[in-house]
């Protein structure tokens, strides 16, 4: 193969690796984390990517609070989505576990603080309540 047919084929895969770049770019523009620890029995983790959800289960006992960090780690290592690129969390609020609701939404506050993104789509920087029944 000559130097212009090795260059030609070196700009084609360098054309074809940044448009798959940017498709991704564009498939990672909504995203969301979404939790739902108001169980007893089990946590739900997941994400929305555009309009499609990936969701995560697990079934617990007494450990909640030792149980959501590491699957929201694990999801969004499973999906290769930084925490920079989440666009909104949305946290089950109600009714369920007061202590899973209050765990879930503890951490929904403060990734949302850390990140400067909204919960529950509300505004930036307003914290989300439990609605106990």
């Amino acid at each position: 193969m000559g130097h212009t047919a090795e260059r030609s084929n070196r700009n084609r895969t360098k054309n074809v690796k940044r448009k798959m770049k940017n498709n991704n770019k564009k498939l990672k523009k909504n995203i969301a984390l979404l939790i739902d620890s108001s169980s007893n029995k089990e946590i739900k983790i997941g994400v929305r990517i555009q309009k499609n959800e990936y969701w995560s289960f697990q079934e617990i006992g007494s450990q909640k609070s030792q149980v959501v960090l590491p699957m929201i780690d694990s999801i969004l290592k499973k999906h290769r989505i930084r925490l920079q690129e989440l666009k909104g969390i949305e946290v089950h609020t109600g009714p369920g576990s007061f202590t899973g609701l209050r765990v879930g939404i503890a951490i929904a506050n403060a990734l949302s603080f850390a990140l400067a993104i909204s919960v529950n789509k509300k505004k930036i920087g307003t914290f989300v309540g439990a609605e106990y029944q």
